[in-house]
């Protein structure tokens, strides 16, 4: 009886381990491929259940999910002939498991291809960009043109490079301080080109604005010129006026505005008695003479 149980107990077990060898799980983060006696027979991309003969064939997973791979920072040359040191990284994912099997076989294979390829289209397209190109707005073209060129080479092994980023792309110590040397100088030189911009904009400012003012101070003085001779005018026509109606008077007003210039203080004027100058002081009475 004892000896019945044990047997029965090890066909159970033999049993469950036979169940456990002939089915098999892929999760919905894996993609997996059959292998009968090492050669690929079946390639499932789908999570779920599935069954396998046990001891001839076997399972092997690969990730589904995207992987990242950090490249060891290499030096690159730009088209401006400066040594770049690029530090980059990639994300990439499996797309097809089989050829991914039968090209690099797994994941340490991949990133060792993958850093041949990102590097060669690295220093490729890096070689055709100054080094103004790497560091400014341009680097998101530069490294979308890396992303696809790798990617067309990756298609080969079962991989989809995603994404291509350079983390730092900085100089080697000893070019460092030569390169800092000529963006100061050219920096100074686009100080003192927009300084030499502002100073001609302020020559042609002030220009305009003593233009302006000449024009202003001609159309002044020739406004006031011609109220001035309106004036004058006026004036004579007042004076003319009074003369026609009066010649007499207008002569006698005259003379005095005339003997109060001309007779100042301390003043000596030798004239003859007869003289039509004192025609009005002649007719005075003695007691003004006086």
């Amino acid at each position: 009886m004892r000896n019945r149980v044990i047997v029965i107990v090890v066909i159970i077990l033999i049993a469950l381990f036979g169940l456990n060898q002939a089915f098999f799980v892929v999760d919905q983060t894996k993609q997996a491929i059959v292998l009968q006696l090492g050669k690929p027979v079946r390639v499932l991309r789908e999570p779920g259940l599935y069954m396998k003969i046990p001891f001839v064939q076997n399972v092997i997973t690969f990730e589904k999910r995207l992987l990242e791979y950090d490249a060891a920072p290499a030096e690159i040359l730009s088209s401006d002939k400066k040594n770049l040191v690029v530090d980059n990284y990639s994300k990439w994912r499996i797309v097809d498991p089989l050829k991914f099997y039968q090209t690099v076989r797994n994941i340490t294979g991949a990133q060792s291809r993958l850093d041949d390829i990102i590097y060669a289209q690295l220093r490729v397209i890096l070689g055709k960009s100054t080094l103004t190109d790497v560091v400014s707005l341009k680097r998101d073209a530069i490294m979308k043109a890396v992303t696809r060129q790798s990617n067309a080479i990756a298609g080969d092994y079962g991989i989809q490079v995603v994404d291509v980023r350079v983390k730092r792309a900085d100089l080697p110590p000893q070019n460092e301080k030569h390169v800092y040397e000529r963006m100061r100088a050219e920096r100074q030189r686009e100080a003192m080109r927009y300084r030499s911009e502002g100073k001609e904009i302020e020559l042609k400012i002030k220009a305009e604005a003593d233009k302006e003012r000449t024009i202003i101070l001609a159309e002044a003085y020739k406004q006031s010129e011609t109220i001035r001779g309106k004036a004058d005018a006026l004036a004579l026509k007042i004076y003319a006026d009074a003369y026609t109606k009066d010649p007499e008077f207008y002569a006698f007003t005259r003379s005095l505005q005339a003997y109060e210039r001309a007779f100042q203080k301390n003043t000596t004027l030798v004239l003859e008695p007869d003289n039509w100058f004192l025609q009005y002081l002649s007719k005075a009475p003695k007691e003004l003479k006086k």
